[in-house]
């Protein structure tokens, strides 16, 4: 079997200390660099052959994203390596701890189509700054951008240290029965649980980024102006296909009308067509039509047009939804937005509860106690306050979910430390120990050893 006898290779490399060396790290980052940004025009075109992603989309939402990974660890590669010193307590006097971050060995990056790039290769990036070997399993339905960074990395890096594996379902059950040290997973939760189920057999931890309905709740102490023009953009970016999006929305209802009106105004003028830049196909037959049985004619307050042959589906406001209707039974990933009315924003809270925690939460408000009452009340992966999506594009800030929304995290240090094992070291004098600790006990050692712990 091909892939095994590539993990073989990585495992027999991995043990001879090679991917260890800081040096050796920042050589292959600095490669994968360089590569990328002269392989940009196969990068764009590839992606355009998969669902008609503009230059400007692909660089803002993918080249940059990579791009920026690299530099951060290039330029911090040496701090997240170093031992840290931390205090040592008083019964392991005299002494030093230190906490050493190891590579975890042979990982397996499993990533997604929606943005097949970044999903793809950042979390690679982050698995050999730690100092690991890779297979990098790219989602089969982005074909073409799959076959680019195949092409990329396979015709560049050694297949012993760093491997992209071509292929569908059978050949991720084919990668699912070998033991990793590591598995990342980008994708629904329907397939994480696929993923965990087969990391359990061998006892691999794992990162899963799943996704789930991110809500994005519009009280009437806000910039109502700024709220739907951030609103329109973060859910309609790349078609609504981001895991992130806003998925449904919640209006306090005194300022719903005028909301909804203004959510039209930004559609209109941002121009999304099927031959805009600013638009992106829906990325196969499969995905189209699941997501227009999921318009109901009879609440669409703006768009609901679609065009099967070019797989587009006009941005769509459906208002007035209920909680029991298909569309808020699923994430919904695609170009709908879902818009139900609060007249208490305790009830709004109350309702996101009620659902499985989201990957991300929006909140628009000015008022103190509303961001107060949503930071402490609702549980949720990551999110913003009077924007969306942005919170992914901070390095200092973790990106991941909780309970089926995901388990672990990465981006900047957390990327890092996901490939990583913390290795806990003391180090104790060979001198100057008393003898409390060791037979014969007595009740005076006893005394000493309660006051002591």
């Amino acid at each position: 079997m091909e892939i095994e006898s590539i993990l073989l290779k990585q495992r027999v490399f991995f043990a001879t200390q090679q991917t260890k060396s800081l040096s050796f790290r920042k050589m292959y980052l600095e490669k994968l660099k360089s590569l990328i940004i002269s392989n940009e025009t196969l990068l764009y075109e590839a992606i355009y052959k998969d669902f008609r992603k503009s230059k400007f989309d692909t660089y803002t939402t993918e080249i940059s994203f990579i791009l920026k990974d690299i530099d951060y660890y290039l330029k911090n590669l040496k701090a997240l390596a170093k031992p840290k010193k931390v205090s040592t307590n008083m019964v392991n006097q005299l002494g030093s701890s230190k906490i050493y971050s190891d590579p975890l060995g042979c990982t397996l990056v499993i990533g997604a189509w929606n943005y097949p790039y970044q999903l793809s290769l950042s979390p690679m990036i982050a698995a050999i700054a730690a100092g690991n070997c890779c297979i990098l399993k790219p989602s089969e339905i982005a074909e073409n951008t799959m076959k680019a960074m195949s092409q990329i990395i396979n015709e560049n890096f050694p297949s012993e240290y760093l491997y992209v594996y071509e292929g569908g379902i059978d050949e991720t059950t084919e990668l699912l029965r070998l033991k990793f040290d590591k598995i990342f997973f980008t994708g629904s939760t329907k397939v994480g649980k696929i993923i965990y189920k087969a990391a359990a057999e061998h006892l691999a931890p794992v990162v899963l980024e799943l996704g789930g309905k991110s809500p994005a709740i519009v009280t009437q102490h806000a910039n109502l102006e700024i709220a739907a023009k951030r609103i329109v953009w973060g859910k309609f970016l790349n078609a609504g296909q981001t895991c992130v999006a806003p998925d449904y929305l919640l209006v306090e209802e005194s300022v719903q009308e005028q909301f909804l009106e203004m959510l039209r105004k930004y559609i209109k003028e941002f121009q999304y067509s099927p031959d805009s830049d600013q638009y992106t196909q829906i990325i196969n037959q499969r995905n189209f039509q699941r997501l227009t049985k999921l318009i109901d004619q009879k609440k669409i307050y703006f768009g609901g047009n679609f065009d099967e042959e070019n797989r587009f589906i006009e941005p769509t406001i459906l208002n007035n939804v209920d909680w029991k209707d298909e569309i808020m039974q699923e994430e919904i990933f695609g170009p709908l937005l879902p818009v139900t009315s609060f007249k208490n924003y305790n009830s709004a809270l109350k309702a996101i509860l009620e659902l499985e925690k989201p990957l991300a939460a929006y909140l628009f408000t000015n008022n103190t106690e509303e961001k107060e009452h949503f930071t402490q009340k609702i549980s949720f992966g990551g999110g913003c306050i009077n924007d969306t999506v942005m919170h992914l594009s901070n390095d200092h800030l973790p990106f991941g979910g909780v309970g089926t929304s995901g388990i672990g995290n990465y981006h900047g240090k957390f990327g890092f430390e996901a490939f990583s094992h913390q290795k806990s070291v003391l180090e104790k004098t060979t001198w100057g120990e008393p003898n409390i600790k060791y037979p014969p006990y007595s009740e005076k050692k006893l005394s000493w050893i309660k006051k002591l712990l």
